[in-house]
C-alpha cells in the first residue's frame, strides 16, 4: 500500500503572509516516481507553494491556514524543517542561497543535515551528486561564491540530494543561467528522476518545464486554474499564448498585413 502512495500529497492548502493569501484552496498530487511542474507568473504563489511543502514559511513571514501537505501517505502538516528533511524531503531555493564563504564540500555536507543515513548514507549521497556533477568534486575545496552562477545551482541541487530525497523540490533552476547552463540542468532533473527521486518543478521556461514533467499545473494569484497532462497543457491555445510565447496565428497574420498597409517611419525627418 505505502509504495502506491503518491510521493505528495497536498489538499486545500491555504497559506499566506499575514492578511494576504498567496494560496487558496491549492490541491495537487506527485505520483512517485514522476516529474511534476507548477507554472504561473511571478507572484502566482509558486515559492509559497513550495515553502508550505518544506516547512520553511514562516522563515518568509508566512504561514499556513489550513489545508493539509502527505508524504507517502504520511501528514507532514506541524512538522519542523528538518523532521521534513528526514521524511524524505528536500528543496533547492529559488536564487540557489550557497553559503557563498563556505566550501563547496562543506555546502554539500550541510545538506545532509537532518537526513535519517549515516556516515555509509553520506558517502554514498556524495558520490552520487559527483556522479551528477563532476565540477564539484573537482572543487570541493573552493569557496562556494567564487563558482559561476550555473555551477552555484548545481551546488543547490546537489546540496538538496545529500539527504537522499524521495521527492526533490526544485525552484527556479534555470533562473538567469545561459541556454547551455540550463539544458545541462534540466540533464540532470532527468537523471535525478530516473533514478527513482520525484521531483515538483516550479520553472519560469514553462517550455522547458514542460518538456521535463509528465504532469502539470497552472497557478494563478494563488489558485489552480488548469491543470493536466503535461503534453496535453503544451498544446493547450491558452498555455502556448501565456506562457510559451506562441500567438494565434491568424491574429499574427492581421498584423503582418496591417504593418504592410500601414508601413510605420523608421525614422523622424526635418523637413523645414
Amino acid at each position: 500500500m505505502g509504495g502506491t502512495a503518491p510521493a505528495l500529497q497536498v489538499t486545500d492548502l491555504t497559506a499566506g503572509y499575514g492578511p494576504v493569501r498567496a494560496l487558496r484552496r491549492v490541491s495537487l498530487t506527485v505520483p512517485a516516481g514522476e516529474v511534476v511542474t507548477v507554472l504561473g507568473a511571478n507572484g502566482a504563489g509558486k515559492s509559497t507553494l513550495l515553502r508550505a511543502v518544506s516547512r520553511t514559511l514562516r522563515f518568509h513571514g508566512g504561514a499556513v491556514v489550513s489545508g493539509t501537505v502527505s508524504r507517502d501517505g504520511r501528514p507532514l502538516d506541524g512538522l519542523p524543517p528538518d523532521r521534513v528533511v528526514a521524511a524524505g524531503v528536500s528543496q533547492a531555493p529559488e536564487g540557489r542561497q550557497v553559503f557563498a564563504r563556505m566550501s563547496v564540500e562543506d555546502n554539500l555536507r550541510a545538506g545532509a543535515l537532518g537526513s535519517r543515513g549515516g556516515r555509509a548514507a553520506r558517502t554514498a549521497s556524495l558520490r552520487r551528486v559527483h556522479e551528477l556533477f563532476p565540477v564539484l568534486a573537482e572543487r570541493a575545496r573552493q569557496p562556494a561564491g567564487l563558482l559561476s552562477g550555473g555551477e552555484q545551482q548545481m551546488l543547490a541541487v546537489g546540496r538538496a540530494l545529500m539527504a537522499a530525497p524521495g521527492l526533490l523540490l526544485l525552484d527556479e533552476p534555470s533562473l538567469g543561467l545561459a541556454p547551455l547552463m540550463a539544458a545541462r540542468i534540466a540533464d540532470a532533473v532527468r537523471e535525478i528522476n530516473a533514478q527513482g527521486t520525484a521531483v515538483l518543478l516550479v520553472e519560469q521556461n514553462a517550455a522547458l518545464a514542460l518538456r521535463l514533467a509528465s504532469r502539470a499545473y497552472v497557478l494563478e494569484v494563488g489558485e489552480v486554474t488548469l491543470s493536466g497532462p503535461a503534453a496535453e497543457l503544451a498544446a493547450s491555445d491558452e498555455v502556448r499564448r501565456r506562457y510559451l510565447g506562441v500567438v494565434d496565428e491568424d491574429a499574427a497574420a492581421d498584423a503582418a498585413r496591417a504593418r504592410t498597409a500601414h508601413p510605420v517611419l523608421s525614422r523622424w525627418e526635418d523637413t523645414r
